[in-house]
């Protein structure tokens, strides 16, 4: 049976550093952000991104959030791998559940991230 989860988020810090870049090639970053939920989620988490910017300033991304407070009214943590895309000034991504704490250890599930310009995840977990 599998338990469906709607949040909304807020970035409440973000940290962006290119580490390679240059003519002609795609600018190369890396991203530390923080994001504060509400909804189904209560808490806040971490992520690590590591971008790479088209000229035109759309990019590809992959990160890995760690979650802390609960969701569904379970306090847990959860760890998401993102695989995603920035275009036209909206961000999505595809979602895959890694790792999970609490009542929450063992779960596995998918779901999606959206941010255009706020943030919202939907998860399906296992």
């Amino acid at each position: 049976m599998s338990t469906k989860i709607k949040a909304a988020f807020e970035i409440a810090g973000w940290d962006e550093v290119p580490f390679d870049e240059g003519r002609g090639v795609a600018k190369l970053t890396r991203a530390s952000v923080k994001k504060t939920y509400t909804g189904d989620i209560t808490g806040t988490s971490a992520t690590e991104w590591l971008m790479a910017y088209e000229p035109d300033q759309s990019a590809i991304f992959v990160g890995i959030e760690r979650i802390k407070g609960t969701v569904a009214g379970k306090k847990c943590s959860l760890v998401l791998q993102h695989v995603g895309a920035f275009k036209d000034g909206a961000a999505t991504a595809a979602l895959t559940v890694l790792s999970g704490t609490g009542a929450l250890k063992g779960s596995e599930g998918t779901g999606t991230l959206l941010a255009h310009p706020k943030g919202s995840v939907s998860l399906s977990l296992g």
